[in-house]
């Protein structure tokens, strides 16, 4: 769930519904949100506040989570074959913990928990930024953990006296920029977290979700009106062209990127900056769903200074005037489906062959729906199958 822009792992809510499970004599499902979980029978009543800990999430070692061992504390998607169910996720009663949760609902405990990413890598990807100061110690290494540095990082003056010796000159290519009104880092909630959405009448345009590595690419017109700001970004960092050893300058060389935008920005002098965004795929990706022998951008969002967020249909017709590659648009006006259930159904499927080098049978992540109506409003809808196996 996001919470204040930040993706939360563990939060507080609410048990919406209670089923048994046929057969099963020592557990049953329970309802947090839109997402099933498995529970010990009788652990919780209808309208329990619990702590739910989302997928992808990997636990402390602590007292309460040692039943978690065996799965090295990791929370996955897991199918129980016997009982012919799926749990997504964990829920666990406010007393379970050896710390004081907050009995209301919506609370992120995340950080409270000791709660981290499953996946090493995607504990620096999906990070929150740090201050500058942080970004310097970490860029100093070694060398801030002695002293003099070391005493010095712990008073403000300090630390504006070493980031005025080591931390101006490296700082900039960490940050993702913050000035465009409209370009924020890329971030879909899940349906499971907003499931009122499901009663929504509204149109959606439905999107094949790519499985990669997100990247953002912004021309910016500078006042002098010949010239121009490029810059490369991954999901929260920016890198300027004199760290281009990446996936990302890889990306931006690859498709000419700034030559394209630089053409757009040309023909529409009333534009102070474009950006696109993608999903760079590959080999060394995410384990490669896509099959892909070389690393790939499919674009998903075009955003100008404007109007902000085009209609991705919009978008790909200019995308393909400048041979960019992009997610497939699977179908357009959709209306969603009312039942959870029904709706988690049709994320499961193949990936245009388009997106795999031509391949058929490469199982989807899921889809991106994005509203007809305004393109600022997007949900992804994973596919339980895919999960299982990822």
């Amino acid at each position: 769930m996001l919470v204040n822009g930040k993706r939360a792992l563990a939060h507080t809510e609410k048990i919406e519904w209670i089923k048994p499970i046929e057969g099963a004599d020592n557990i049953e499902l329970v309802g947090i949100l839109g997402w099933t979980c498995i529970a010990k029978i009788g652990e919780f009543k209808k309208g329990d506040v619990c702590v739910y800990i989302e997928i992808d999430s990997k636990v402390p070692e602590k007292e309460w989570s040692e039943f978690l061992r065996p799965k090295h504390f990791k929370v996955k998607t897991m199918k129980l074959g016997k009982f012919k169910v799926i749990s997504q996720g964990l829920a666990l009663p406010l007393s379970a913990f050896d710390v004081e949760i907050p009995a209301k609902v919506g609370i992120d405990v995340t950080d409270l928990l000791g709660i981290t990413y499953s996946v090493a890598e995607d504990n620096i990807r999906k990070a929150p930024e740090v201050d500058k100061y942080q970004r310097m110690a970490r860029r100093m290494g070694k060398k801030f953990s002695k002293n003099p540095y070391k005493w010095l990082m712990k008073r403000s003056w300090g630390k504006v006296l070493l980031f005025s010796i080591y931390g101006k000159a490296g700082d900039k290519s960490y940050k993702f920029p913050t000035k465009f009104k409209y370009i924020h880092k890329t971030d879909q909630e899940r349906v499971e977290n907003i499931p009122q959405i499901l009663e929504s009448t509204d149109k959606f345009i439905r999107t094949q979700k790519c499985d990669g590595s997100s990247a953002t690419y912004i021309l910016e017109r500078k006042k002098n009106k010949n010239k121009f700001e490029f810059y490369v970004c991954s999901r929260k960092n920016f890198y300027p062209d004199t760290m281009n050893n990446n996936p990302y300058w890889e990306m931006a060389k690859k498709y000419r990127i700034q030559e394209k935008l630089e053409d757009i920005l040309n023909h529409h002098p009333e534009w102070e900056y474009i950006c696109w965004q993608g999903e760079i795929c590959g080999p060394k990706i995410q384990k490669n769903p896509h099959h892909l022998e070389e690393n790939h951008l499919f674009l998903f969002h075009m955003i100008t200074s404007d109007k902000g967020m085009w209609d991705i249909r919009d978008a790909k017709y200019m995308w393909d005037n400048y041979t960019m590659e992009s997610v497939p648009i699977e179908k357009e006006l959709v209306t969603l489906e009312n039942n959870m259930e029904d709706f988690k159904l049709t994320a499961d499927g193949y990936y245009d062959p388009i997106v795999c080098m031509g391949h058929f049978k490469c199982p989807r992540e899921g889809f991106v729906y994005y509203k007809a109506d305004d393109p600022n409003f997007s949900f992804k809808n994973v596919s339980r199958k895919y999960l299982l196996k990822h």
